[in-house]
């Protein structure tokens, strides 16, 4: 049996290619973001060649890139990304200062299983965020040498959106086990790829 056929057309995650293929340098853009679209409102992952982040939600797509963001473009693809159409079923409204570690116990108390998928939206003022982003990168390189090339950039006291997914233990190298997050202020002007952040009030689902 096809298992898409038991699936309603936005009950699923789809992805683009698997991390471990983009760990040894596969970038190469695969789909545009125009047929990106066609499978989900919400997501995240990377461009061809590792030219900034993306980062989707509302049916809105970005690129991330030295800090700054803008809209993407019909022609921009992809080697790598997870995208969904964003139904929330948990929703959870913290007004407390809690640091990364503190805050994703948080997070993994609110859903039933470890070894499930899921689509995480934190949106609120967060009192600090840092971001890293790859340079774009002209020759195929493992990833491990790629972040050799990575701009980190620290955000203070921003309002905005931290969007990704929880993937389960079992599943590393399909996607990245456990959080992946890209952050977006809410004037959609700046962000990248979450490493650490220290959420202030935020709303969860």
């Amino acid at each position: 049996m096809n298992i898409e056929s038991c699936l309603y057309r936005d009950d699923g995650i789809y992805q683009v290619s698997t991390m471990s293929a983009l760990l040894d340098g596969v970038y190469d853009g695969i789909l545009n973001c125009d047929q990106i679209q066609q499978h989900g409102d919400f997501g995240i992952g990377t461009f061809a060649h590792l030219d900034g982040e993306l980062i989707g939600f509302d049916g809105r797509f970005y690129r991330l890139r030295d800090g700054s963001a803008v809209p993407v473009e019909s022609s921009d693809s992809t080697p790598f990304c997870t995208v969904t159409y964003f139904h929330p079923q948990i929703e959870q409204k913290i007004d407390q200062t809690m640091d990364k570690e503190s805050f994703e116990k948080l997070l993994k108390s609110l859903v039933p299983s470890e070894n499930l998928f899921y689509a995480v939206c934190i949106e609120g003022t967060f009192k600090e965020v840092s971001t890293r982003t790859v340079s774009y990168q002209r020759e195929y390189i493992p990833m491990t040498k790629a972040v050799n090339t990575q701009q980190s950039i620290k955000f203070k006291n921003v309002k905005g959106k931290i969007v990704g997914f929880w993937t389960p233990v079992y599943a590393q190298g399909i996607a990245v086990s456990g959080y992946h997050f890209d952050v977006i202020d809410e004037a959609v002007q700046k962000g990248g790829h979450v490493f650490d952040y220290v959420v202030d009030s935020v709303n969860v689902s």
